[in-house]
């Protein structure tokens, strides 16, 4: 049999022991492919016999090849919308700059259309968030900034008389629209269901137009070294701009597609979500269910067994926590793995409680994302009841404050601070430790969230604190979040996260080794080359800054 493909290094980086036979010697510097899969990987001089006279071959000197890079947690399709139709807010660091950018937009822009941001930092504000500052700088016009970690709006008083918002409504979840001492809306818009009463009178994006702002960002997404990625979401217009996009050609990466479940949803609705399940195409699919069971710790949604500073941060999202645990027993008896949304410590324990009472799914473990702060009680568990730990650490690095002057850490307090963001002791208790970005809201390129790992800062910030530094992990540790650890998330550990006979040939070409890099050069390490199904990609000026 001959290769269709082989690729050629100065090393192929195995990460994972058992894809490592003696016949390597773990010196292997090329893999062969056919039919979309690894047929041998080992010494190029071994596997010269498989070349024919069709076969493509791909010269790296002196790269390193690895199993390909996949982030467990983003949301491409409305992260790639925000950013091709919003104003890019990352960075403001004070109100004024944030409204500096708007009146550019402003500027190119009628002055009734509406101006919409994403990654605001709440921060900004002096207290609570409020909206009415944009009725000072923008009279008569309606602006809506989502914050940085997506779960709450402010809105500006124009974009509160636009959708009727009254401080009276009512949701079956814990969202809120917030009110100022007079009762009256004050633009705060908190968690997804209150969310969406304002994103309905937001100006229609056409699906052509939003298959380009998605194929754009899944192509820098590709050149910064994925190959995959787990969508915590499946709504519209998900499938219809995936199903565009190839109708013109190929996504550049793998999506596994994971639709949400409302809080406190009926039956019908999870039946619906059931019957997604194997909906596809080329190179996307869905698979599992995503619930959320808390809001985040900023919003004071987030569910901890004791409340913040304010009183809030006690309760979760479904109101009805019988409901949840029905709907965790109805995907687990069909074989569909789940992914919950917990980010206090009592969500996380009750999570924990559920998965243990319902059960392993068939295809895929069950995973809990984001625990941002638990007590030690629960690490144990999480390898006890074969629970994968999804962690986006940038959250950590990106969004608190090593002073914890950040509204993080202010709010939930320096005992439950102390106990944030435990990547390195999960895995010093034997979970699986899958990591992820939740990009758009963390840096998308995974050279700079593993480099964060590891230096515990931004990683361009050297002079920056680290943030829970006892909680840094290694380089081999941080790529095998996104590979190893990876793969088994998805129940696909048989074809992707090793570079094996069999296996999917699914690649990342580095330059140069990271794991023999230190962390401040990791996002400069150029990535030559990204592998999908044996489809080689060419990168060229990959470093950080040309992604």
């Amino acid at each position: 049999m001959h290769a269709d493909v082989i690729v050629l290094a100065r090393h192929v980086e195995h990460l994972a022991e058992a894809a490592t036979t003696p016949s390597t010697n773990g010196n292997a510097n090329a893999v062969a492919i056919a039919d979309g899969r690894v047929i041998a990987v080992g010494d190029a001089q071994a596997l010269e016999s498989l070349r024919g006279p069709g076969t493509a071959v791909h010269a790296f000197p002196g790269a390193t090849v690895l199993p390909g890079i996949t982030d467990v947690h983003a949301h491409p399709v409305w992260g790639a919308i925000s950013i091709g139709s919003g104003v890019d807010l990352s960075g403001a660091s004070t109100l004024d700059q944030v409204c500096n950018r708007l009146a550019e937009a402003a500027d190119t822009r009628a002055a009734d259309e509406w101006i919409i941001g994403y990654d605001l930092d709440v921060n900004v504000f002096d207290g609570d968030p409020a909206g009415v500052v944009f009725a000072e700088r923008f009279p008569g016009r309606p602006v809506s900034l989502m914050t940085r970690d997506a779960h709450a709006l402010v809105v500006s008083p124009r974009a509160v008389e636009l959708v009727g918002l009254t401080g009276r409504e009512t949701f079956t979840d814990a969202s809120s629209i917030e009110t100022g001492p007079d009762g009256r809306p004050t633009g705060f818009v908190v968690e997804l269901q209150a969310m969406d009463l304002v994103f309905a009178h937001y100006p229609d994006v056409p699906v052509d137009t939003a298959a380009v702002y998605v194929l754009h960002q899944l192509e820098r997404l590709a050149r910064s070294g994925l190959t995959g990625l787990h969508a915590l979401d499946f709504s519209e217009p998900s499938e219809a701009v995936y199903r565009h996009i190839e109708e013109q050609g190929d996504l550049p990466l793998r999506i596994r597609c994971s639709p949400l479940v409302p809080a406190d949803s009926s039956p019908d609705v999870w039946q619906h979500i059931a019957g997604l399940q194997g909906r596809r195409g080329r190179r996307w699919h869905v698979e599992g269910a995503k619930f959320m069971l808390d809001g985040t710790a900023d919003n004071g949604t987030a569910w901890f067994d004791h409340p913040d500073i304010h009183g809030e941060n006690r309760e979760p999202l479904w109101r009805d926590i019988d409901a949840y645990r029905a709907a965790m027993r109805f995907f687990t008896e069909r074989g569909i793995p789940t992914a919950t949304h917990a980010i206090g410590d009592r969500a996380v324990r009750f999570a924990l409680d559920v998965i243990e009472e319902v059960g392993r799914a068939a295809r895929a473990p069950h995973r809990i994302e984001h625990i941002e702060s638990i007590p030690d009680d629960l690490l144990d568990r999480f390898a006890e009841l074969d629970v994968v730990a999804s962690l986006q650490p940038v959250h950590a690095t990106r969004h608190t404050r090593a002073d914890g002057t950040d509204n993080w850490s202010r709010r939930i307090g320096p005992d439950r601070v102390a106990h944030g963001w435990r990547t390195r002791d999960l895995l010093d208790h034997g979970a699986v430790v899958a990591l992820g970005s939740d990009w758009p809201i963390g840096p998308g390129d995974p050279r700079i969230g593993l480099a964060d790992c590891q230096v515990r800062r931004p990683v361009e910030e050297p002079d920056a604190a680290p943030v829970q530094p006892g909680q840094a992990i290694s380089a081999r540790e941080a790529y095998t979040g996104m590979t190893v650890a990876a793969a088994y998330a998805a129940g696909a550990s048989d074809e992707l996260g090793r570079i094996a006979p069999g296996c999917l040939a699914d690649l990342t070409v580095f330059a140069a080794n990271p794991l023999d890099l230190a962390p401040e050069a990791q996002p400069g390490n150029a990535v030559l080359a990204t592998v999908v199904g044996g489809a080689v990609q060419l990168h060229p000026n990959t470093a950080k800054g040309h992604p």
